[in-house]
C-alpha cells in the first residue's frame, strides 16, 4: 500500500441507460487492511468544515457516495495536497498521521471504512501537536 494519501479508481460496471455499480472487498488491493468500523456522514452543511484531525494509527478508506466532498490533507513535513471525491467510484485513502479538513457540497454523503475502532485517544485534535510528533 501505497504510504501517502491516495485516490484509487475503483471499477465501474453498468451502463449509463441502467446505471452502475462499484464495489468494495475487505484484504483485496483497495482495502488493504481489516475493516473494524464504518460510519458515514451526511446532511453536513456546505459552510461547515468538518475533519480537524489526524489518526495515531487508524487507517481510512473513504468514498463520496453522494454529492463532492473535498479533502485538504497535511503531512507532518512537506506533504500537502487536495483531493476531490466528485464520483461513487472514487476512493480515497488516508493513512495514519495524515491532517484533514473536510468540505462537502449541500447533498453530499462520506462513506468511510476505517482500519480500528473508535477510541478517542488515538485522534490528534490539535493542529501544533500534530506538527511536532
Amino acid at each position: 500500500m501505497e504510504h501517502k494519501p491516495h485516490i484509487i479508481e475503483l471499477e465501474k460496471i453498468g451502463k449509463s441507460e441502467i446505471g452502475y455499480i462499484s464495489f468494495l472487498e475487505e484484504n483485496s488491493k483497495e482495502i488493504p487492511f481489516n475493516i473494524k468500523r464504518v460510519f458515514w456522514t451526511y446532511f453536513t452543511p456546505e459552510s461547515v468544515v468538518r475533519g480537524g484531525h489526524a489518526h495515531k494509527t487508524t487507517i481510512q478508506a473513504i468514498v463520496a457516495v453522494s454529492g463532492t466532498i473535498i479533502f485538504d490533507i497535511q503531512g507532518q513535513k512537506e506533504f500537502k495536497e487536495i483531493f476531490t471525491l466528485d464520483s461513487p467510484n472514487k476512493l480515497l485513502i488516508i493513512p495514519t498521521l495524515y491532517w484533514s479538513d473536510i468540505k462537502f457540497s449541500h447533498n453530499a454523503v462520506l462513506l468511510c471504512l476505517a482500519s480500528e475502532e473508535f477510541n478517542e485517544k488515538e485522534y490528534i485534535r490539535d493542529y501544533n501537536e500534530f506538527k511536532q510528533l
